[in-house]
């Protein structure tokens, strides 16, 4: 008897064991909707497990440099990388769609894991991602995204909700001049023509502010989210129209190279001309802190942890939502004078 009691404990212990490693165990679910990109997005992707015995290869084709935000865009993404153990094959297209087409079809030549790419413009991708497609290479779509109706033809697509960033500037304007009684006029700074937050930002903007029949964008142009192209439209804004009370610029960067324009025409920017801007980069912060760049709505450029996080899951077959929304905030610029030392990008 007690042979066979001894036994019997043995057993119950075993099982006791057996059970206990399998609640230890964790399986890595995917980002959900509406999850914030982290502060430390290479500290996330370490966290991210490669697939067993072999390095993924990522693919990755950059617009270019165009911006402060595209590069902590592009720092975000290689250090991930490397701390996630991913080999990253890199690519900078210069603001040119051809110059990323050629690249995502050196990336099927070399037979890469995944295939990753903010797009320069919305439209024209559908026969390169069907390359892909074909090939067994699946493609995730950061930053922005593109206009195909086969969405089979990518995997996700993780960034921002750019309608929702210009609804998010309107919606200050609005309240601000919500008393106005005279015409508040407004220029716009537009992104690259085509591209995806240049259409999502004015059309967000434009359905609010529509609300106040007092407020009127008179001059829009693009200034193709660069500094010297800013500046050179400001100038060109401030020549042709007298009375300009708003600067609705898609990103801070032209919205920097517009203070210095309006700053060389004799006027204060932030006073005499209110200036909303999208992005948040520390250069903008900076200015905001001053005093000239009223209100910045967020743009989160550090991608590079949920990327990984997406490429690890997608390579272990597991499902993940179609949309990935990074979570952002807005600032005033009593907000910005608080937020600037944490700024990182």
């Amino acid at each position: 008897m007690k042979s066979k009691k001894t036994l019997g404990v043995v057993l119950l212990a075993t099982a006791m064991m057996m059970i206990t490693a399998g609640c230890g165990s964790s399986t890595k679910t995917a980002a959900s909707p509406g999850a914030a990109a982290t502060a430390t997005p290479a500290a996330s992707a370490a966290a991210a497990t490669p697939k067993a015995n072999k390095t993924i290869t990522l693919g990755f084709a950059q617009v270019g440099a165009e911006s402060g935000w595209r590069s902590a865009n592009t720092k975000s993404i290689q250090d991930s990388a490397k701390a996630a153990g991913i080999e990253l094959k890199f690519s900078d297209a210069q603001q040119k769609q051809e110059n990323q087409i050629k690249a995502i079809r050196t990336y099927i030549q070399q037979k890469v894991d995944v295939i990753s790419f903010s797009p320069v413009v919305e439209s024209g991708w559908d026969t390169v991602l069907k390359e892909a497609k074909d090939a067994g290479i699946p493609v995730i779509l950061t930053d922005r995204s593109v206009d195909s109706k086969d969405t089979s033809l990518y995997r996700t697509f993780i960034g921002s909700d750019f309608v929702e960033e210009g609804r998010s500037a309107g919606k200050w304007l609005v309240d601000k001049y919500k008393d106005a009684k005279d015409v508040v006029n407004i220029v716009e700074l537009q992104g690259t023509t085509g591209s995806a937050p240049a259409n999502d930002r004015k059309a967000g903007f434009g359905e609010i502010i529509k609300s106040n029949p007092n407020l009127k964008i008179i001059a829009s142009q693009t200034g193709d989210f660069t500094r010297a192209k800013g500046k050179e439209v400001m100038q060109s804004f401030l020549k042709a129209n007298k009375n300009i009370n708003v600067l609705y610029a898609h990103n801070d960067d032209m919205a920097l190279g517009a203070i210095q324009a309006i700053e060389e025409a004799g006027l204060k920017p932030g006073k005499d001309i209110i200036i909303i801007s999208v992005d948040g980069v520390k250069d903008g912060f900076v200015a905001a802190s001053e005093g000239k760049i009223n209100f910045i709505v967020e743009c989160n450029p550090l991608l590079g942890g949920q990327l990984m996080q997406a490429v690890n899951d997608v390579l272990a077959g597991k499902e993940i939502p179609k949309r990935i929304v990074t979570k952002e905030g807005v600032f005033t610029s009593e907000d910005a004078k608080r937020e600037l030392p944490n700024r990182q990008y």
